[in-house]
């Protein structure tokens, strides 16, 4: 029992780590977003591990429709929230190759 019970432990750590997004250099986040809330801007800064080929795509939450998507973005990218609405925002952070490098949320307070 011990045994089954370890070995379940093994994959679901696993699996969790898989999961989680890829930080940057010394467990540093590799884009950081201000303000938040944010009433009709929001900006994106990559750290120093900036690389170019970022796509970012923003869903509404909880309905989950995709409302922004920017790819190749920029070091530093600011996205206009005049059409969204009050809410929480989710954003996925991805690689040249499709692959989430980190995800987040922030809130529109109008």
């Amino acid at each position: 029992m011990k045994r089954l019970l370890l070995f379940v432990l093994i994959v679901v750590t696993a699996h969790f780590a898989q999961s989680q997004p890829r930080p940057g250099a010394k467990g540093e986040p590799v884009v950081r977003f201000y303000p938040n809330p944010a009433t009709s801007l929001v900006t994106f800064d990559f750290a120093k591990t900036y690389e170019a080929g970022f796509s970012l795509q923003i869903y509404n939450f909880p309905q989950g429709k995709k409302v922004h998507e920017s790819k190749n973005m920029a070091q530093r990218t600011t996205i206009n929230l005049n059409e969204y609405t009050r809410g929480v925002y989710i954003y996925q952070l991805r690689d040249k190759l499709g692959r989430m490098v980190e995800s987040g949320k922030f809130q529109v307070s109008k």
